[in-house]
Order: structure tokens, then sequence, then C-alpha cells
């Protein structure tokens, strides 16, 4: 129903409306909490392997990998979840509605929602890679 009621008031192209932002944060996202997490992987000390505690310390490092990366990914991609809300909210294409956040509130809206854009990226983000490294540390234990 609410998919008509799109099609019946914008068309076709209003069913894809924001798609543009969408693709431009998501990738971004991704590719900055990756490159951030390997950075992470290179920086933070190395377990010791002879260490009784040696799993649990390496999801311990695994969670500060991911929340890292979870953070970068979400700060550097929040204009753009800015930038496709107002997409949203006003339903002008993604130049227009640049040109508009900046005349309105010049380059504040770059952090406007970063705060809730931690809870709602960096968190799922951060899981996401966290959960992916444990269970690789899972089905690949050291022999």
């Amino acid at each position: 129903l609410v998919c008509w009621v799109i099609y019946e008031k914008h068309g076709i192209g209003g069913l894809w409306h924001g798609t543009s932002a969408g693709i431009l944060k998501t990738v971004p996202k991704y590719c900055t909490a990756i490159v951030v997490k390997d950075y992470m992987e290179e920086f933070l000390p190395q377990i010791d392997r002879s260490s009784p505690t040696y799993d649990r310390d390496r999801l311990w490092r695994s969670a500060a990998k991911s929340a890292a990366a979870g953070v970068a990914g979400a700060a550097l991609t929040n204009p753009l979840d800015v930038i496709r809300n107002e997409m949203f909210k006003t339903n002008k294409p993604l130049v227009e509605t640049v040109r508009h956040l900046h005349e309105k509130t010049g380059y504040g809206f770059l952090s406007r929602g970063l705060g809730k854009n931690m809870i709602a990226v960096a968190i799922p983000v951060s899981c996401t890679i966290f959960f992916t490294d444990a269970l690789i540390q899972l089905t690949t234990q050291d022999e």
C-alpha cells in the first residue's frame, strides 16, 4: 500500500528516492571501517599465545578493533546520512538537497545528528565486524 501511494504521487522514480545518497554512504562506511580495523590489527599489541586467557584476550582485542572501526565509519559518513534524511523530508534530488542544507546551516549540517548516528550506525557496524571476527576465531582455532 505504501509503495502504491509513493508511486501514485511521485511515479516510478519516487520508489528509488534517496538511493543515491544511500549508496554514497554505505560503500565508504564499510570501506572506512575495514581500513580502520586493519590498521588497529597492526597497531594493537599482539596477544600472548601462552596466556591462560588467550581466547578471551583475542575477543577483547577484536572488540577494540571493531569499536574503533564502527565509530570511524559512522563519523565519516554522517553527512551522507543527513543528506539522505533531508532528501526524504524535502523530496528534492541530491545536489539540490546539499545546496539547500549548505544555504540553511553552512557546513554545520556535516555534524548534525552525529550523536544519534553513533548509536544507529556505529553499533551495527561494530557488531558486524566483531561477530565476524569472533566466528572466524571459533572456526579457526590455533593449532
